[in-house]
């Protein structure tokens, strides 16, 4: 591959180009993590979910278990 060289500017590169070019790439960023947003936030909302409804069944099969069940008969 042949090198490719940039062309020098014209004039020196100041603080502001390179803030400039910084928040165009932090812009982009921020871009993507907005775009994937809602799907992390929808598939932890899933996952928080199921492990509720794991943690009832797991209590409830457990107080199953240890409950007495006690007959009253009239003679």
């Amino acid at each position: 591959m042949a090198k490719r060289t940039e062309p020098t500017p014209s004039r020196p590169i100041t603080r502001d180009d390179l803030q400039r070019g910084f928040a165009g790439v932090q812009q982009g960023f921020r871009q993507q993590i907005e775009d994937r947003r809602s799907a992390v936030l929808t598939i932890a909302g899933g996952i928080g979910f199921v492990v509720v409804a794991v943690i009832f069944l797991l209590g409830r099969r457990s107080g199953r278990r240890k409950t007495t069940f006690v007959e009253i008969r009239r003679v």
